[in-house]
C-alpha cells in the first residue's frame, strides 16, 4: 500500500489533503506535526488515528533534523507533501528570522534528510504566489516565468523554498516539484487571513459577541480565489499525473475580485444587515502584493486539473464553518 507523508497535516490544507487521500486513494497517510500543534483541524480523524485506520501521526519539527530523519526512516514514504511553514505574511513582518528559518532552512533540512537516507519519493514543495509580490498590471495574469518581487519576509522565504525544491531536483535527480498556489480558502482557514477574519467577525456579530463592525485592512487588493478542496485535488494530481522533477506550476482559482468585494459577498450572506466596516491600521501590510491573478495554463495542460467548486459555495462554507466554531467556543481574539 503506498504511503504519503504530509508535513503540516494539522493546518487547513494539510487536513483537507488527508481527507482527500483517505477518500480517494488506498494510501496510508502519515502526518508530521509538532507535539504542541493544535489538533482542531484533524479532530474528526481522531477515531481513525486511534484505530490506526490508514492515518497516523508522527511527531517532528522542521527545525530539528534528527526528528525528520527518524520519521522518514520509519515511514519511508512514496509521496511527500511538504506543506508545513510559518504561513502568515502579516506575522512575518514581526518575526522575519523565525519565518526565514522555518521555511527556508526547514525545507532544506527535509530535502537533505531525504537525500541522506537515499529515499526516492515523489515530493511536492509548496511555495506560494506571494513569491511574485508586486506585479505590474501589464504582467497580468501572472505566469510561472514572471520575475519574483517578494513583498514580505514570508514571500522571501517562499522564494527560497521554491528554489530549494528545484535545486534538489536538478542537482541530485530527486523528483521534487514546486507549486505557487494563489489564494485558496474554505473551512478551517486560519483567522489571520482576510476572508477568514471577515467570516469570523460576522459570525461573532451574529451571536452578539462583538459590536456590529468588521475591522479590515486593504480592501483594494485584487485576489483570485480557489477552494481548498480543489487545491488538494490539484496536489494529488501533481504527484500522480506524470510527475516531472524540477517542474514548477502556478495553481489557482478562476474567480477574481477585490478583497472589498469578498467582504461584501460574506456580508450578503448574513441576516444582520446593519454591519459596519472600519479600517484597522494594524491590519495593513508595509508592502502589499496587491495584484494576484494567476495564469494556470501550464498546470492545466499537464494534468487536466481545473477548479470545480464555485466561489459562492466556498465563501458560504467558510462563513458556516465560523458560525459553528463561534457557537461552540464563543468569543475569539479580534485579529
Amino acid at each position: 500500500m503506498p504511503k504519503a507523508l504530509i508535513t503540516g497535516m494539522t493546518g487547513m490544507v494539510g487536513s483537507h489533503l488527508a481527507d482527500y487521500l483517505l477518500e480517494h486513494t488506498n494510501w496510508e497517510v502519515y502526518g508530521v506535526q509538532r507535539w504542541r500543534s493544535a489538533f482542531d483541524n484533524i479532530a474528526h480523524l481522531s477515531d481513525r488515528i486511534n484505530r490506526r485506520d490508514r492515518v497516523f501521526i508522527r511527531y517532528g519539527d522542521l527545525n530539528d533534523q534528527s526528528s525528520l530523519l527518524n520519521v522518514l526512516e520509519e515511514v519511508r514514504p512514496d509521496f511527500i507533501f511538504h506543506l508545513a511553514a510559518q504561513s502568515y505574511p502579516q506575522t512575518s513582518f514581526n518575526a522575519p528570522v523565525d519565518t526565514l528559518g522555518t521555511n527556508i532552512l526547514g525545507t532544506c533540512r527535509l530535502l537533505e534528510s531525504i537525500k541522506l537516507l537515499r529515499l526516492e519519493p515523489v515530493i511536492h514543495v509548496c511555495a506560494s504566489s506571494e513569491v511574485f509580490g508586486r506585479v505590474s498590471a501589464d504582467k497580468m495574469p501572472i505566469s510561472e516565468d514572471c520575475t519574483f518581487h517578494p513583498a514580505s519576509p514570508y514571500a522571501i522565504s517562499k522564494v527560497g523554498t521554491d528554489l530549494l525544491g528545484r535545486y534538489y531536483a536538478e542537482a541530485y535527480g530527486m523528483k521534487v516539484m514546486s507549486t505557487r498556489m494563489f489564494t485558496h480558502t474554505g473551512p478551517r482557514r486560519g483567522d489571520v487571513f482576510h476572508e477568514s477574519t471577515f467570516a469570523k467577525q460576522i459570525a461573532m456579530i451574529e451571536e452578539g459577541l462583538m459590536p456590529p463592525v468588521v475591522s479590515v485592512g486593504n480592501l483594494d487588493s485584487l485576489r483570485t480565489y480557489a477552494d481548498v478542496r480543489d487545491a488538494v485535488r490539484a496536489y494529488h494530481m501533481l504527484v500522480t499525473v506524470d510527475p516531472v522533477g524540477g517542474e514548477y506550476y502556478n495553481i489557482g482559482g478562476s474567480y477574481t475580485c477585490k478583497v472589498g468585494d469578498t467582504l461584501n459577498t460574506l456580508l450578503s450572506f448574513s441576516k444582520n444587515k446593519n454591519i459596519g466596516v472600519r479600517t484597522d491600521p494594524e491590519r495593513l501590510r508595509p508592502i502589499d502584493a496587491d495584484l494576484q491573478v494567476p495564469d494556470t495554463s501550464k498546470f492545466t495542460a499537464h494534468t487536466g486539473w481545473k477548479p470545480e467548486i464555485p466561489y459562492e459555495k466556498t465563501m458560504r462554507d467558510l462563513l458556516d464553518y465560523w458560525r459553528g466554531r463561534v457557537k461552540s467556543a464563543g468569543t475569539f481574539l479580534s485579529r
